[in-house]
């Protein structure tokens, strides 16, 4: 061999090439991580939109817009709430799940979306595990049942009682078939062996008017939105499908507290993005929201007075909360007598 050239052993070639091709994936892996890293810290660049799958100046969107406000101001760019309504919240979720996954389109939901719409209905145009990634449970709160003040009823016993002397002719508003409150009465005749007829609304609001003009007997709505109607004898609060009493109607009882401890149901408010969303984003969104929920204006004045608990659950409880209560809601719906269609 002349002198100066190189030696090589057999397979040397081979090794090398291994070696190019080794420091090649992780110079490549670096690099998609920093693109990651940074495209985390330069976003937003553009408006940012936030679904609500519900009308507007329902309680999930007030709250979406206090959230959707403040967010703006974090971001520096606009923040906009897109109200798309119907269906029990499918047509908007459905919209999230299709949507680029690239943090310019976000989902503010409620339980219903995804613990309760998979046993409600036999084919959801959503994995409601699947197509989504949790980024943070915001608030919780409990509904209450209120009854007409010519019902004659102040107590859950004078209803059930009434409800077994004369069956089928006491009715309950809900918000369409498959809603809290929809699924709320069902529990409640099964748990108590009465008959109530069920009348369903277009929406929580038309479902409350409806009880306090005397046209339907019973409903069930948040503590906040009816405890005026309470204090001032337009209708009769029942009883809290809570833990605990509330605040806001510190002498309405529980369910547990009636012998139905059943009768209990945690509703809640959360924010989600599509599911392929980079786990980096997915992380400074919700971290970003997690501020926004220690803010003593907003806990107080946007949650805490309207009849909601500030929660925090983010990325990492959050998925476990929804896995826990999909099944808890199955549950329910078993007892409840709801077959999905």
């Amino acid at each position: 061999m002349p002198h100066g050239s190189l030696s090589c052993r057999p397979g040397c070639h081979a090794r090398g090439w291994w070696r190019r091709a080794q420091l090649a994936l992780c110079t490549a892996a670096l690099a998609g991580a920093l693109g990651q890293q940074t495209h985390a810290q330069t976003w937003p660049e553009k408006v940012v939109r936030v679904v609500v799958p519900s009308p507007a100046g329902s309680g999930i969107d007030v709250v979406a817009r206090a959230f959707a406000q403040r967010l703006a101001t974090e971001w520096g760019r606009p923040v906009t709430v897109e109200n798309r309504a119907g269906a029990n919240s499918i047509i908007g979720t459905e919209h999230v799940a299709r949507s680029a996954p690239d943090g310019y389109t976000l989902l503010f939901a409620s339980d219903s979306t995804f613990t309760l719409n998979p046993h409600i209905y036999a084919r959801l145009p959503y994995d409601p595990v699947a197509d989504f990634k949790p980024l943070m449970q915001v608030a919780t709160f409990h509904q209450l049942l209120v009854a007409h003040p010519s019902l004659k009823t102040d107590t859950l016993g004078e209803l059930v009682a009434r409800a077994k002397s004369a069956p089928g002719t006491i009715t309950y508003a809900s918000w369409g078939a498959g809603s809290q409150g929809h699924l709320l009465s069902e529990l409640l005749k099964r748990r108590s062996d009465i008959d109530l007829l069920h009348v369903p609304y277009k929406g929580f609001a038309p479902a409350l008017a409806a009880v306090v003009a005397g046209e339907t007997n019973l409903t069930w709505a948040g503590v906040f939105s009816t405890a005026p109607l309470v204090k001032a004898g337009r209708l009769r609060a029942l009883g809290l499908a809570g833990p605990a009493r509330s605040n806001f109607l510190p002498d309405v009882p529980t369910f547990a507290e009636l012998g139905l401890p059943e009768v209990d149901y945690t509703l809640w408010f959360g924010f989600f993005a599509p599911a392929a969303l980079r786990d980096e984003l997915a992380a400074r969104i919700a971290a970003d929201i997690g501020r926004l929920l220690q803010d003593p204006p907003l806990r107080r004045d946007e949650l805490i007075a309207r009849g909601y608990e500030p929660s925090g659950a983010g990325p990492r409880e959050f998925p476990g909360v929804i896995a826990a209560e999909l099944q808890r809601r199955a549950v329910i719906a078993r007892i409840a007598g709801i077959v999905p269609q």
